[in-house]
């Protein structure tokens, strides 16, 4: 099967249409299905559009063989605001019927989503009591925003993520997560969660030992060496290599977002994006299952 973007989009359509079954609209239905919503926001993402007036204008004049009808900007982003948790149920749809589902190792971690760097826009800004401050080691710099909290396997496939306030603690943010989840944690067995320093803590490997689940990270400073260390290194590049893949390839950092609902759905589309692609790349026996690059033009 051709790996570009309008076979991508062809097969997504499908995949929504047959899980959704249509959707039911008092009334007159919309001349924008869901589907086509959602594959139009797949797009976007992958396209490296951050307006949606730049993605609208590119899609009528590339994408109108596709999309017959197109709405205006304020339209579009209402319906997709509105689609959000369609959105996370097609993240984990694209998952469970990939051959990565059932990988019992899992990565996570977290990393900073920027809502506003100046003043005044912090001042202005309608996120308050969501979005706070919080430090970026790894670039060594305060930020304001969000942290986005990703679950995946080694191939970058979304199992579970979340964005949560930067102050709320790490571990906290997993636990609710797997609280969350827990129906899919228990009907998996011998889950091996890897992650880093800042996961470190006695009682919370010992609740993820309760529910199953076996934690392996680096040893703190002072502590023992701890089973499985030397390979980790090469291990916790991956989950790198993922967080780069969102903001590098689908510009997670400049998703616009300046509401609560704004912000979700702009975290979720990148995210959606990226299932997608590694999706398809499985079902397509490409190679390399988290490569962008055939469907980035």
């Amino acid at each position: 099967m051709t790996q570009d973007l309008n076979t991508l989009l062809t097969a997504l359509y499908v995949k929504i249409d047959d899980e959704i079954g249509g959707t039911r609209w008092m009334g007159r239905p919309p001349l924008l299905s869901d589907s086509e919503l959602i594959c139009l926001a797949v797009a976007q993402a992958l396209l490296g559009h951050h307006s949606e007036a730049r993605r609208l204008r590119f899609a009528r004049t590339h994408l109108s063989g596709m999309f017959p009808y197109l709405p205006q900007q304020s339209g579009y982003n209402k319906r997709l605001r509105a689609a959000l948790p369609l959105v996370k149920r097609i993240i984990r749809e694209l998952a469970t019927d990939s051959d990565f589902w059932f990988d019992n190792h899992w990565i996570t971690d977290s990393t900073p989503v920027p809502c506003g760097m100046s003043r005044p826009t912090v001042q202005r800004s309608n996120l308050a009591g969501w979005a706070g401050y919080g430090y970026c080691a790894s670039h060594s710099q305060f930020f304001r925003g969000l942290r986005l909290y990703l679950v995946c396997t080694p191939a970058g496939m979304p199992i579970m993520w979340a964005l949560a306030n930067p102050k709320i603690g790490e571990r906290e943010v997993l636990a609710a997560m797997l609280e969350v989840d827990a129906g899919l944690v228990a009907a998996r067995e011998g889950i091996v969660l890897i992650s880093d320093k800042g996961f470190a803590s006695k009682p919370f490997e010992t609740d993820l030992a309760e529910q199953g689940i076996e934690l392996l990270r680096p040893s703190r400073k002072r502590e023992k060496a701890r089973y499985g260390e030397p390979i980790l290194k090469k291990v916790r590049r991956l989950i790198e290599s993922v967080d780069d893949t969102l903001k590098g390839q689908l510009d997670l950092e400049q998703h616009g977002g300046r509401t609560f609902e704004g912000v979700a759905v702009r975290v979720a589309q990148r995210i959606l994006a990226m299932a997608a692609a590694i999706w398809h790349n499985n079902k397509t026996g490409a190679p390399v299952t988290r490569s962008l690059i055939a469907y980035d033009h």
